[in-house]
């Protein structure tokens, strides 16, 4: 979700339903020199659409990758997965990252990437080269395309939920809320409900448009999408509730869009008015003008009595939050602003040997940091005021956070009766990939369908 997630958030602001998770293998005699990038429309809409490169290696092994294109001024990419992006004017720069570099000949890797216009690539080249290869020859074979359609796990009934209950989550009544990417189709948060019984959610990533100042989800899809809205209507019917998450891995960030505090909490407004919500994340993996946002919020808590969280960085288990992540929450409380603290437990340095374990350090060492910034507030209190949100299955980082860590932080937020547990993301709890690389839409683990949403249900604070 988030700096090393999402190619996560993006995993993070817009990832793929459709997006390639695996590798193609297995270059037979007369595949290509070179290798090429060829590209794909997975959808569209009136006003963009979502599409993805698959890079395939040639008759050698690719030691990474560059795929360079144009588009018409009018275009501009917005969210994007499983690459970096560097851009100078009309012509877009995407490279691979550190997990998806080196390719096997034959072998291919893909990123995802949202468009806010109509215009298509042209010129595109993939390490100086066209993207159509020397040859037109190459074969591969699939070992994996999309993430196959995925069942709940016979042994273990889905939980169910009756329809008829309509009593809405209240204000602070929130105790899990796992993160669901709602720039993707599927899964949809009444789906996720009626099979689970979870109702509540963090939808991200509301993000700035191409306008400046104005909100769409991943910075491409307008807040009034009949898609997103119908299904937050669905689930509120269910007696759910969602967080909107803004910030997060790629912006743009509304908060360095918008130039001054009113505007900004004008962007907030429209953000909470279009779900019908008062529960607001700020997911913080870049530097944000703080003083101006903390003003922002401040007077949306005052007005509205806003629920307000703030998604930080961890720089190690035993040290916790990073030093700007710290800044930020000493403004907030110079103010008099009430926030939740929800430390990212993902990407981050240990030495334990067990990732549930350094999970449960960071947040214990995230408390004392905020026993440092509140030095007022009890402990209970402080503990009230806690989040956590791993990343479930395989991180980026080479650990993972499996089945039994998840029940492990459960047991520990009961007994520490703490505010707030989330994960990144729904989209991914399932076994679609397991032994796989990291992956949008699975966690690259054996698992049942929704398995960690049933587990952090247990989570009642």
């Amino acid at each position: 979700m988030f700096s090393k997630r999402k190619s996560l958030m993006l995993l993070a602001a817009g990832v793929a339903a459709t997006a390639i998770t695996g590798m193609l293998v297995a270059a037979p005699a007369g595949a290509a020199a070179t290798p090429s990038a060829k590209f794909a429309k997975d959808s569209s809409w009136g006003s963009g659409y979502q599409a993805r490169y698959t890079i395939t290696a040639g008759s050698s092994a690719v030691n990474g990758w560059k795929v360079e294109f144009d588009l018409p001024a009018d275009t501009k990419p917005g969210a994007y997965w499983d690459a970096t992006l560097a851009t100078s004017g009309t012509h877009h720069t995407f490279s691979s990252r550190n997990y998806n570099g080196t390719l096997a000949a034959g072998a291919s890797a893909s990123f995802g990437f949202l468009v806010n216009g109509t215009g298509v690539p042209t010129g595109c080249k993939i390490n100086g080269q066209p993207c159509e290869g020397s040859s037109t020859t190459t074969t591969t074979t699939i070992v994996s395309d999309t993430s196959p359609p995925v069942t709940t796990d016979p042994t273990t009934p889905p939980v169910t939920t009756d329809p008829t209950t309509t009593t809405p989550q209240q204000p602070g009544s929130i105790k899990s809320a796992p993160y669901v990417d709602i720039t993707m189709p599927t899964p949809s948060l009444e789906s996720i409900a009626k099979t689970t019984g979870q109702k509540v959610f963090t939808l991200a990533f509301a993000l700035a448009d191409s306008s400046g100042c104005n909100p769409a989800w991943g910075g491409t899809i307008p807040l009034n999408d009949s898609r997103i809205i119908n299904d937050v209507k669905a689930l509120k019917a269910l007696g759910g509730d969602v967080i909107v998450a803004t910030g997060g891995a790629a912006g743009p960030y509304l908060e360095y869009t918008c130039s001054t505090a009113d505007a900004l909490y004008n962007a907030y407004k429209k953000i909470l008015d279009a779900v019908g919500g008062n529960h607001l994340d700020v997911d913080v993996e870049a530097t944000i003008p703080h003083d101006l946002v903390n003003t922002a919020l401040k007077k949306l808590q005052a007005e509205r009595g806003t629920h307000i969280s703030y998604t930080m960085r961890i720089q190690g288990d035993d040290y916790g939050m990073d030093p700007y992540s710290v800044q930020v929450l000493q403004n907030a409380a110079s103010k008099g602003l009430t926030v939740l603290v929800n430390p990212m437990t993902m990407e981050f340095g240990t030495s334990r040997s067990d990732w549930g374990d350094a999970v449960i350090a960071a947040a214990q060492a995230t408390l004392g940091q905020m026993k440092q910034i509140w030095p007022a507030k009890s402990d209970a209190e402080l503990k009230k005021l806690l989040g956590v949100t791993p990343m479930i299955g395989r991180n980026y980082n080479g650990k993972i956070f499996n089945q039994a860590h998840a029940q492990k932080l459960v047991a520990w937020a009961n007994t520490n009766h703490i505010g707030l547990l989330g994960f990144w993301s729904t989209g991914r709890d399932n076994g679609g990939c397991p032994g796989g690389g990291i992956s949008p839409t699975c966690s690259s683990i054996s698992q049942s369908q929704y398995e960690f949403t049933n587990i952090f249900k247990g989570f009642t604070g």
